[in-house]
């Protein structure tokens, strides 16, 4: 069983995480208005990695005997100027769910819940990789800046990304 405390922090990061895969789905929207269906692509999948990560939650809770609270979705920014400004936001974003699961691996740390520390593993390993993913797309978009011929070989490029769903027994 977890405490209240985790139980609450953990349908808190179920809520942030459907948030993400909806402010992504907005970025996807985006994208494809504009035609650059690469970067629309990479946003595809963040969204489908997004739902996978709040029903990973959403499956602890449940294995925990913890309660499953779903907690209002706000609408996500829409009014987007380029991609640099989609992939600065979308490291912020990424920054603050980092910090709000280290936030849960602390309390978990305070109660001695090692279930629950354990779990959150995998999601601090994955946000090392979502924050250093979030960081390469930014710098190149720097680089970038407003050729058009730059930035249609970074949407070829990312066209490539395939959606790899999670591996078994990672939940």
């Amino acid at each position: 069983m977890i405490s209240d405390r985790i139980n609450k922090l953990l349908n808190e990061q179920v809520q942030k995480e459907f948030f993400s895969a909806y402010l992504y789905l907005g970025m996807e929207a985006y994208f494809s208005s504009l035609n650059l269906d690469g970067f629309a692509n990479f946003f595809r999948i963040q969204v489908q990695e997004e739902r996978d990560h709040a029903m990973k939650f959403f499956d602890y809770i449940n294995q925990k005997g913890g309660k499953v609270e779903l907690l209002q979705i706000n609408a996500p920014e829409s009014n987007f100027e380029s991609a640099e400004e989609i992939f600065a936001l979308t490291l912020g974003h990424e920054q603050f769910v980092t910090q709000s699961i280290y936030n849960i691996v602390n309390a978990a740390l305070e109660e001695k819940d090692h279930a629950t520390n354990t779990f959150l593993q995998w999601f601090v390993t994955e946000q090392v990789e979502e924050e250093a993913t979030m960081e390469k797309y930014l710098k190149k978009l720097q680089l970038i800046k407003n050729d058009p011929n730059g930035l249609f070989m970074l949407d070829a490029e990312l066209a490539q990304r395939v959606y790899t769903p999670p591996a078994a027994g990672t939940i």
